[in-house]
């Protein structure tokens, strides 16, 4: 049995298969690659007379379970039991994830087109991709060496160790930015609140200004150093990323680059600002996009499996919010004319005065308010035309909102079932 083309009998149920040695060997840990030891004999149920390995396990399914030796595939049946395959496959030993994209979709019900179940893996293998394909283009220089474990680091925080200290530090700089930007944004509206009179800039010494420019120096010199971080890592990635093109049709790289220019103008321009105190006010204006960095805290942080698959859950519905929203309109348009002209024209001369709007852009208000069930109160019907307008909004609100839940719950129960096997599926192809 040592032999490549040597042929093994196994009597599965009563069928005999007969194969070579070599293709059990495909996938070694498993039960059919333990056949081909020498001391199988002893171990198993196997005859000498007929040379063949007896089990009583179901025949059907080890038929596919063979073909997945021999080509490296693994399919089944459709008609196939779910834990009657689970059981079979734990028998040999074959792990479930190995399973056939169409198959597993056919096995589970599951309603959805083939190229999206392998969607979550085509955002994560577009930079590997151009890295590929840079390294093939170019001689192995040090750039080349290294430009994908920096590239890494700097940009995928759970890759490594060094990663996710990396991403650390990048997440207290922008914690630190923002606290910073709203304590210069508060000492500023202090200064020119104190400062400004209705007629413009009051006339004070610059020794009262004296703890104001103390202060704004502090928060400028620890927003420079907070500024000179970014810099560094901003450039890191811009050399190293495997795309520029791509690097920059990134809205976060974006607000990465824009929110590196502030501070600088403020040291290039310094001088002028204590003349012209607006200035300063207008460079306080440009710092917003120091919000922006937070939104980077997202990718910072792992992002949970769940929140994921609602993401791309909500784009897949997409067409069904979109049909949805324009109920929701047309609803808010009738709903808020007829309890304007049911209000107006059915109002009693006692009423007049007691009416909540004043124009039919409030009564549209009332109808989205109404039919979103929160109903806030502050516009009540007074005449019996509106009260029933105002029931009839509120069950059509409902049914507008509870109707498309159903189909969101199908689709997401699709999609993270999916998501979950394709983690299984990476785990088993790790180890």
């Amino acid at each position: 049995m040592e032999g490549s083309k040597e042929k093994i009998i196994l009597n599965i149920g009563g069928v005999r298969y007969e194969t070579y040695s070599s293709t059990l060997r495909t996938f070694p840990g498993t039960k059919l690659c333990s056949l081909t030891e020498p001391n199988a004999p002893s171990i198993y149920d196997y005859d000498p007379t007929t040379k063949e390995f007896f089990f009583d396990r179901n025949a059907e399914i080890f038929s596919y379970v063979l073909n997945y030796y021999r080509t490296k595939h693994f399919h089944c049946p459709i008609d196939t039991c779910r834990s009657v395959l689970e059981e079979e496959l734990a028998f040999w030993e074959v792990s479930e994830t190995q399973l056939a994209s169409c198959c597993w979709l056919k096995l589970n019900n599951k309603e959805v087109q083939p190229e999206e179940f392998n969607i979550w893996d085509e955002h994560e293998q577009t930079d590997d991709q151009c890295l590929i394909v840079q390294t093939e283009r170019r001689d192995f220089s040090w750039r080349t060496r290294w430009q994908p474990k920096i590239w890494s680091i700097f940009e995928k925080p759970f890759s490594s160790f060094s990663a996710k200290c990396l991403a650390f530090a990048s997440l207290l700089f922008i914690v630190g930015i923002v606290i910073i930007f709203c304590e210069e944004t508060k000492a500023q509206f202090e200064f020119f609140t104190a400062n400004f009179t209705s007629v413009g800039y009051s006339e004070v010494s610059h020794d009262d200004h004296e703890p104001y420019y103390h202060q704004a120096a502090y928060l400028l010199h620890l927003e420079l150093f907070c500024v000179l971080w970014f810099t560094f890592e901003f450039s890191v990635r811009f050399c190293f990323c495997p795309d520029k093109k791509l690097f920059f049709q990134n809205p976060l790289n974006v607000a990465d680059f824009l929110s590196l220019f502030p501070v600088y103008i403020e040291l290039f321009v310094a001088g002028q600002i204590q003349r012209m105190p607006s200035l300063g006010l207008w460079l306080g204006f440009v710092r917003i996009v120091y919000l922006l960095k937070l939104l980077k805290i997202s990718k910072l942080i792992e992002t949970p499996l769940i929140l994921r698959v609602l993401c791309y859950t909500l784009k897949s519905i997409l067409r069904e919010i979109c049909i949805l929203l324009m109920i929701l309109a047309f609803e808010t348009l009738f709903f808020g004319s007829l309890f304007f002209y049911g209000e107006l024209l059915g109002s009693h001369p006692s009423y007049t005065g007691e009416l909540h709007f004043t124009d039919i852009l409030v009564c549209f208000w009332w109808a989205l308010i109404t039919l979103t069930t929160v109903g806030y109160g502050d516009i009540i019907p007074l005449t019996t035309v509106g009260q029933v307008t105002a029931a009839l909004a509120a069950v059509f609100g409902m049914l507008t909102i509870i109707i498309p839940i159903p189909i969101f719950l199908v689709k997401f129960k699709s999609y993270y079932d999916i998501a979950i096997f394709k983690q299984k599926l990476k785990r088993s192809k790790k180890h």
